[in-house]
């Protein structure tokens, strides 16, 4: 991964080295998690970066190893290492956070969560994809391509590039990584978005979430014909007012 060399970076406890943004500001920091194959210049990242600097409000984007301007190949990479490095990235940070959290970037911040509690004062999901590799991925494969997958990788089309090259270790260590199968506490406030047109995550996911969690202040909206990628006026509106929402509430 090349990296311009204005971007910051630190390198984790296990010698990956992490790109970042991060804006000073008043906390709880709002710090966002992107998606699988997905970059912090995104625009939502880039959107609510904005917003926080309006706002005084301590932020905090990063690409995981393997992603935008980090260190490692995507390939190499597995939900528990994306994971370490999200809790890597949380270390630049004093005091608590609120997670900001789209498709694989909400199954992170939820392992977070249950990690590090005592972190996280608030979380916000977007289109959030807890246990994709078993459930969208495994599930969804041919016998074909899981007979690939165990010789050691399967290429799946995309609509947002070029394919994307699934690892036997993704799935593997993703089975250790699961949320949606035990007790998930969030003892603070959430709110969830999800639009019913999302091609990628199913509404189902996002009720299942809910229906799962345990949470003293949960709510989920459904934005009619909003899709995966939740970036319209409209979809970048309601994502600062939930983040707005739960910092108000996480006091």
């Amino acid at each position: 991964m090349t990296q311009p060399q204005d971007t910051p970076s630190f390198v984790t406890p296990q010698n990956r080295r992490i790109a970042y943004h991060l804006t000073d500001g008043t906390g709880p920091a709002v710090v966002f998690l992107g998606g699988f194959k997905s970059d912090m210049g995104g625009t939502k990242a880039v959107h609510l970066e904005a917003w926080a600097k309006a706002a005084g409000r301590a932020f905090l984007r990063f690409d995981y190893s393997g992603h935008g301007e980090s260190g490692e190949a995507f390939t190499d990479g597995c939900i528990g290492d994306w994971f370490e490095d999200a809790c890597a990235a949380l270390g630049l940070l004093a005091g608590k956070v609120v997670l900001v959290g789209s498709s694989m970037g909400g199954w992170i911040s939820l392992l977070v969560a249950k990690a590090m509690p005592e972190k996280v004062a608030g979380m916000v999901t977007i289109a959030a994809a807890p246990d994709f590799t078993e459930d969208s991925m495994w599930a969804g494969f041919t016998d074909t391509q899981k007979q690939e997958l165990m010789a050691g990788q399967v290429a799946l089309p995309s609509e947002y590039g070029e394919p994307y090259v699934i690892t036997r270790r993704l799935i593997e260590e993703g089975r250790d990584r699961l949320v949606l199968r035990a007790p998930l506490s969030l003892p603070f406030p959430v709110r969830s978005l999800q639009g019913t047109a999302d091609a990628d995550v199913d509404m189902s996911v996002a009720l299942r979430l809910l229906d799962h969690a345990t949470s003293p202040d949960m709510r989920l909206t459904l934005v009619d014909g909003a899709d995966h990628r939740f970036s319209d006026a409209a979809c970048l509106d309601l994502i600062v007012a939930s983040v707005a929402d739960v910092l108000e509430r996480a006091g």
